[in-house]
C-alpha cells in the first residue's frame, strides 16, 4: 500500500478567518470541488462544518501548533511496511469533524459512514482521519487515528467491506488493537453485560440493530424521539 499524504489543516484554518455566511460557504465548495465544480476533489473535506463556530478554528489552531501532519506522516512512515500485500496507492489528510456544537454532523452515522461505508471513498483513493472537536486534540489521538484508518484500509483491502455486526466488530478491533489503542475499555462486569446483549444479533445486518450495538443506547434515543416529533 502506498500513501500519497496530502496537507487539509491549513486549507480548513483558512475557511475559518472568513465570517460566517454565504462568502464562506462558496469558498468551502471551491476548495473541496474541482475547477468545474462537478466533483468532489479533495474528498475528506466533505467531512468538516463549513460554518463551524469558534471552537472549531481553536482546534484547528492546536492541531497545527503541534504539527499533527507531521505526527501522521510519521506514523504513516513506521507502518506501511506492513500493508506490501495491499497493492492500491491512497491519498490521506486529516480533517476536523464538527460534532460538539454544529447541526452538519451527527457523530453516530458519520462515525459509522467513515467506519464501515468507505466503498466511494476507496475506491477513488481516499483516506480521511477524522479528529472530533468533542475529543481534546492530541498528539496521541492523531497518531492512534492516523493507524486505526490505515489498518482499517488493509483490512477492507483483505477481507471485504463488513455487512454483518459480527464482521464490523472484527474491522473495529483489528485495527484499535494493531494501532495500540488502550481506551475505550470496561470492566469485567460491562464486558460481560455487553457480550450477552449483543452475541444473539451478530449475524444482523440491520441498520437500526447494529447502530446501538455499536454505539450504546444514544442513538436509539435520538431515533425515538425523531419518531415522535
Amino acid at each position: 500500500m502506498k500513501i500519497d499524504f496530502v496537507p487539509l489543516l491549513q486549507l480548513q484554518r483558512d475557511l475559518y478567518d472568513m465570517p460566517p455566511g454565504q462568502a464562506r460557504f462558496q469558498a468551502y465548495l471551491d476548495t473541496l470541488l474541482n475547477a468545474d465544480g462537478s466533483d468532489a476533489e479533495l474528498l475528506p473535506m466533505a467531512a468538516m462544518n463549513p460554518m463551524g463556530k469558534a471552537h472549531v478554528s481553536a482546534m484547528l489552531d492546536t492541531l497545527i501548533a503541534i504539527d499533527a501532519e507531521a505526527i501522521a506522516t510519521a506514523a504513516i512512515a513506521a507502518t506501511l511496511s506492513q500493508f506490501d500485500d495491499v497493492a492500491k496507492t491512497f491519498q490521506l489528510g486529516l480533517v476536523v469533524a464538527d460534532d460538539r456544537m454544529g447541526g452538519w454532523t451527527n457523530r453516530y452515522t458519520s462515525e459509522f459512514s467513515s467506519r464501515f461505508e468507505l466503498q466511494t471513498c476507496l475506491k477513488r483513493g481516499w483516506l480521511a482521519v477524522t479528529l472530533w472537536t468533542s475529543e481534546a486534540p492530541s498528539a496521541l489521538k492523531v497518531r492512534e487515528e492516523t493507524l486505526i484508518t490505515l489498518y482499517r484500509a488493509a483490512y477492507i483491502q483483505r477481507h471485504g467491506f463488513a455487512k454483518t455486526l459480527q464482521a464490523m466488530l472484527n474491522q473495529a478491533g483489528y485495527a484499535m488493537a494493531m494501532a495500540g489503542c488502550q481506551h475505550p475499555t470496561l470492566d469485567a462486569d460491562d464486558l460481560a453485560y455487553t457480550h450477552q446483549v449483543i452475541s444473539p444479533h451478530l449475524l444482523t445486518q440491520d441498520y437500526a440493530t447494529i447502530m446501538p450495538c455499536l454505539f450504546g443506547d444514544q442513538p436509539r434515543m435520538r431515533w425515538d424521539i425523531n419518531r415522535k416529533v
